[in-house]
């Protein structure tokens, strides 16, 4: 335990903070992987809202906001035209290897 006064006083002023920080990354967390499972148009939306408050916070770099938002950005282009059926991607899978063989 602190002896001084002031530290005293910061230990319990970082507790509070930490659980703080704690609640909006894990709400970071969650968003994310959301947005990973399902790239649509207002969970995009709703995670750059949820990086930009943690940024604007100091919870994560700005850099690293802006990041993860393009790369969220380029997957939901990349998944877009794609249907997410297994059957499909395991016959192309098949034929492509085929195809390799000589």
């Amino acid at each position: 335990m602190p002896v001084i006064k002031s530290a005293a006083k910061a230990l319990r002023r970082d507790k509070r903070r930490t659980l703080v920080n704690k609640k909006i990354k894990n709400n970071l967390k969650k968003t994310l992987k959301k947005v990973r499972q399902n790239p649509a148009k207002e969970n995009l939306r709703q995670a750059a809202s949820v990086l930009d408050r943690a940024a604007k916070n100091k919870i994560i770099h700005k850099n690293k906001a802006n990041r993860l938002k393009s790369r969220l950005s380029s997957l939901a282009k990349r998944t877009k035209g794609k249907t997410p059926n297994k059957a499909q991607n395991k016959k192309n899978k098949k034929s492509k290897s085929k195809s390799k063989t000589k």
